[in-house]
């Protein structure tokens, strides 16, 4: 789906194309170039993922980049009408709707598209940044929105390498989906994602040496039916996907850095899980459920054999 941004230069209205990335600084060699002291060099991008999902970050900036008002220093999802600010200049993101005519009054028609669900099995990974608020507090928070604009640009990359779709950014955390009819391919794909991940997080304190420490991630992998194709975020809902963040969020408590559900550990060799799966409840599901633990280390070995 097509998306622009808009905004007033030299008091005249510009309409921009986004496609899959455009960045936005005082530097010439940007897609919008803005000549105002309070703008970076290389300020900011809005970047496309998967369908037709647009983030905005802002890539440690000095004065920082604000969407409908609230500075971002994560990868920011962005919805039609949303309005940007950097420096002196706002601009309105456009997403979903068709123009008649394009005049100084900036005036589009709301096009509304009708999704049909599917519903299929699928492989559901979500990782996320291990302690990410007690840095947020560590950090300067341009040093934190460079760290996250390279996470999210590594991140990417890696799942689109996997052959998965990204579902969505959520701050520090990221769900990623596999839906191909091969469970067992599906799954693996999702573990050895994991590990790439968790690979490039670690790398990121050779890139930012003030780092306390090194990051780490957490991630749960759940295999399910779930509906594809939602709302206007063309999300995945469904148990399938509630059970994978449950998963994710359990691991802290479990003291392992991935917890697969029984749906997703079959599908590995059985001496890799029997006699050393467990029984968990997990938050706000009412009946246990059958999980097996690993380490990146453990993982590893897994991914050569």
């Amino acid at each position: 789906m097509s998306a622009y941004l808009t905004y007033m230069q030299d008091q005249q209205p510009e309409r921009v194309p986004c496609g899959s990335a455009l960045t936005i600084g005082r530097d010439k060699n940007n897609n919008i170039v803005l000549t105002d002291l309070l703008v970076s060099r290389n300020h900011a991008m809005v970047r496309r993922l998967g369908g037709g999902d647009y983030y905005v970050i802002d890539s440690g900036s000095s004065n920082g980049t604000s969407v409908n008002g609230g500075r971002v220093s994560s990868p920011t999802r962005l919805r039609n009408g949303d309005r940007i600010a950097i420096g002196l200049t706002e601009f309105v993101f456009e997403q979903g709707i068709q123009p008649a005519r394009f005049n100084d009054s900036i005036s589009f028609q709301q096009t509304v598209i009708f999704h049909t669900p599917v519903i299929k099995e699928i492989t559901v990974l979500v990782a996320d940044i291990r302690n990410y608020t007690g840095l947020s507090e560590q950090v300067p928070i341009q040093t934190l929105s460079r760290l996250m604009s390279k996470w999210f640009q590594d991140v990417s990359d890696i799942i689109q390498d996997s052959g998965g779709t990204i579902d969505k950014f959520i701050g520090d955390c990221v769900f990623v989906r596999w839906d191909n009819d091969k469970a067992q391919d599906n799954v693996m794909r999702a573990l050895r994602t994991a590990w790439k991940i968790a690979e490039t997080t670690a790398r990121l304190k050779l890139t930012f040496p003030e780092l306390p420490r090194p990051l780490r991630i957490g991630a749960g992998i759940n295999t399910g039916m779930a509906s594809l194709g939602i709302g206007a975020d063309n999300t995945a809902l469904g148990d399938a996907v509630n059970t994978a963040f449950r998963l994710e969020s359990a691991t802290k408590e479990l003291g392992c850095d991935i917890a697969l559900s029984e749906s997703s550990y079959r599908h590995l060799p059985e001496h890799h899980w029997v006699g050393a799966d467990q029984v968990l409840t997990l938050k706000g599901k009412q009946e246990p459920v059958r999980l097996l633990c690993l380490d990146f280390s453990l993982l590893e070995h897994i991914l050569r054999e």
